[in-house]
């Protein structure tokens, strides 16, 4: 059954009215759950859209897409990849200038259609930047790939504007954080104070059962961060950082909820999207 995003706000404003005096809402939070009801549901129809409102390049299997940035305006680009439910194995770099590689990334999904991938990535530089996409999975397993220049979109803006309780992760160490059903996707962000950036961040369900994986290399993690977004259907989900770097070179973590699905209950395994727009 569909729901609108006008009657996602009344519901989440009605809500209160049904609820047990003690924890009756005053009309200016009333008013906050509106809001932050028609933002959520803003960023689920831009996510279930993107594929329809951009044009998406076919990377078959063993091959290398480019996408070439000329103009020196543009500071970042976002990057949309999935497949047709088949697992997705890619390498993600930024070329700038011949033979300088400042960011790279190795991605792996098991489902590309459930879980497809969705991050922002810097270009901070006056001169020519190259986003290359290799898909390493053998010719079964095409993918297809989105690259839009200059973020400006619900997706994107909310994964820019940062926030979240900051985690101090040292070289060698291991972050862990687990996410209640009711969180649909998990925006992680990865940040140094200029040093360079190496660390794995696993998306876990059940013991040892990675369904994301990213291997994540930056030169200056200050400069070009990894700002990511997990999608986390289902129960048990837990996000997983390692610091594969020395003891000499700490990142900063902030692993907090991007989507949350308020018509989960907790335990019961069944989500019921309430953000599936007409």
């Amino acid at each position: 059954m569909k729901f609108s995003s006008t009657i996602l706000a009344i519901c989440a404003c009605g809500a209160s009215a049904f609820t047990h005096p003690p924890f009756t809402r005053t009309l200016q939070a009333q008013s906050a759950l509106c809001s932050i009801s028609e933002q959520q549901a803003s960023i689920a129809r831009t996510a279930r859209n993107v594929w329809d409102e951009l044009t998406p390049i076919i990377v078959q299997g063993n091959s290398l897409r480019t996408w070439s940035l000329t103009e020196p305006y543009i500071e970042q680009v976002q990057i949309f990849m999935k497949t047709d439910g088949r697992p997705l194995n890619a390498n993600v770099e930024l070329w700038e200038g011949p033979d300088n590689t400042p960011q790279k990334m190795s991605v792996y999904l098991e489902d590309g259609d459930l879980r497809p991938f969705n991050a922002v990535i810097e270009t901070p530089c006056d001169g020519s930047n190259t986003i290359a996409i290799r898909n390493t999975g053998y010719l079964e397993f095409p993918l297809s790939a989105c690259v839009e220049a200059e973020v400006d979109n619900e997706i994107g803006n909310s994964l820019t504007s940062g926030g979240g309780e900051r985690k101090l992760v040292q070289g060698g160490a291991i972050f862990t954080t687990p996410f209640a059903p009711s969180v649909a996707s998990v925006h992680v962000f990865l940040d140094t104070d200029g040093r360079p950036l190496n660390a794995r961040v696993e998306l876990l369900q059940g013991p040892n059962n990675n369904k994301q994986v990213i291997e994540f290399y930056s030169e200056d993690g200050k400069l070009r961060p990894l700002n990511v977004v997990f999608e986390t259907p289902g129960v048990g989900n837990v996000v997983r950082i390692v610091n594969t770097a020395t003891v000499e070179f700490p990142l900063t973590a902030t692993v907090k909820p991007f989507m949350v699905d308020n018509a989960v209950s907790d335990g019961t395994g069944y989500r019921s999207n309430p953000f599936v727009l007409s």
